[in-house]
């Protein structure tokens, strides 16, 4: 594999790092910045939300400057904004700097994915995405953990000081070892708007959308879920969160060696329907803690093995656009997690109870592979968009 790409993948896990990383730390920034809890957690909401509008507009308005120039002005402003974040003396300020943030992360995400899309061979590129993935993946899942073990030795700015740091190596490494990346062909921004008329991506990116949203059904409220129906300690809890995370990580490695193997088609179909039958079965496996650990690192591992293969399914079918895509897809990501927190909380008012939720989740996800597969069968639509 080309080292480049173990570069960028270094690169995702710092960026991605920022996102969920106060999630467990909320109730120290509140109290330090004189904010509930609530006003703090938007933070969070805040930051998922920009990031998924900043990818596709930056990326549309950023076509004509060369990737490695933008990757590292990027960087830099994503050093700006951790930087705001630990001398910020109010909230307000806070939000100021993780709105600079985002953007740039957003930014960066994409970029990583279609500068490695780019320096790699068709045959390597869905392995070399999922490394991508790993990095993404292994940042938002064991950000908490990292962001809780940091602000209880040094308070909670020093998790941001740190991110900063990270930043700088990540943009001395990408200024030596990347060579310039040409822009390709680039598209006015009203032809890459007509390219969104394209049916047969947007359902693949439904298809995202769905997959994360039936996920986040029962993610977010896995440590109800685990002491209602295990009646786990805090302790266990953690473990199980662990071992997800590991799974998780995993999962990027295993969508894109899949997709290599069978093609990004297929495995995006394998993928969506295991994910779907396994969340539907995870309640039943309640009765032992050993059974529920190995479905419980299943679903983890799935949980972001669909990725490459749908990153790479976009640049196949529209490579001309792909950029766009890839970052329009990131957004649906974003969106997926926002909506099926959502649900997850509709549930647990309506029901009073998390045991349902796998099911809900399940029947989510059923949508998500509805959706691979309306956009599979559909034809490449570049007939129809030219007709725009």
């Amino acid at each position: 594999m080309d080292f480049r790409v173990f570069i960028l993948a270094i690169s995702t896990i710092t960026v991605g790092l920022v996102e969920l990383i106060v999630g467990g730390i909320l109730p120290i920034i509140a109290d330090d910045l004189d904010v509930s809890i609530g006003t703090a957690g938007q933070l969070i909401t805040v930051y998922a939300l920009v990031f998924a509008i900043a990818g596709p507009v930056l990326m549309s308005f950023t076509t004509k400057i060369e990737r490695k120039k933008l990757y590292l002005v990027a960087m830099a402003v994503f050093f700006v904004g951790n930087i705001m974040t630990y001398f910020s003396p109010t909230f307000t300020f806070v939000m100021i700097a993780r709105i600079i943030t985002s953007m740039s992360a957003a930014l960066l995400i994409v970029l990583s994915l279609t500068i490695t899309a780019r320096i790699v061979d068709a045959t390597h590129r869905a392995k070399a995405l999922g490394y991508i993935v790993m990095g993404i993946s292994s940042s938002l899942v064991l950000g908490v953990p990292l962001g809780i073990l940091i602000t209880n030795v040094f308070g909670w700015r020093s998790v941001f000081l740190g991110i900063a740091v990270l930043s700088i190596g990540s943009f001395l490494l990408i200024s030596i070892f990347l060579d310039k990346i040409p822009t390709g062909d680039v598209q006015p921004l009203s032809v890459q708007i007509k390219a969104l008329a394209n049916k047969k991506i947007v359902f693949a990116h439904l298809a995202t959308m769905f997959m994360l949203a039936g996920h986040y059904t029962v993610y977010a409220y896995l440590t109800p879920f685990l002491e209602m129906n295990l009646n786990l300690n805090q302790y266990w809890i953690s473990i199980c969160y662990f071992l997800f995370g590991i799974a998780a990580v995993g999962g990027g490695a295993l969508g894109g060696n899949l997709a290599s193997w069978i093609g990004s088609k297929k495995s995006i179909l394998i993928i969506i329907g295991t994910f779907a039958l396994v969340l539907f079965v995870l309640p039943y496996f309640t009765f032992s803690f050993p059974f529920f650990i190995v479905i419980l690192m299943i679903w983890g591992a799935l949980s972001w093995a669909q990725s490459p293969p749908q990153q790479d399914y976009i640049i196949e079918t529209d490579p001309v656009s792909s950029d766009i895509h890839q970052s329009l897809n990131n957004s649906a990501l974003q969106v997926g997690i926002a909506m099926g927190s959502g649900i997850g909380g509709l549930v647990l008012g309506y029901t009073n109870s998390v045991t349902s939720m796998p099911a809900i989740g399940s029947i989510v996800v059923v949508i998500a592979f509805l959706c691979a597969v309306v956009s599979q069968r559909m034809g490449s639509g570049k007939a129809k968009n030219m007709q725009y």
